[in-house]
């Protein structure tokens, strides 16, 4: 499913005009962002948990000449799928 497929969903299950819908879309993914730029997660229950994890620097290795590369520090979006989805997947 792409982001117009979804909007479609979402303006059927809502009885919405579909530009609505992708506003309710863009609010609620810009929301998210926001939360997680600010270092906050965000839950919904039995749907999942957005966070942020931190990744430490490390050493890699150049594929190509088999040269140590320093990789830097990074914070990494992440998804924990709740109860509820997982169940609803299997």
């Amino acid at each position: 499913m792409n982001k117009s497929e979804l909007i479609d969903a979402i303006a059927s299950a809502a009885d919405l005009p579909k530009n609505k819908a992708a506003a309710a879309l863009e609010g609620f993914t810009k929301s998210i962002t926001e939360a997680l730029a600010a270092g906050d997660s965000v839950t919904l229950t039995g749907f999942g948990v957005f966070s942020v994890s931190s990744r430490a620097a490390r050493t890699g290795r150049n594929p190509q000449t088999g040269e140590a590369v320093e990789i830097a520090a990074r914070n990494a979006p992440s998804f924990k799928p709740g109860k509820a989805l997982k169940e609803a997947v299997n």
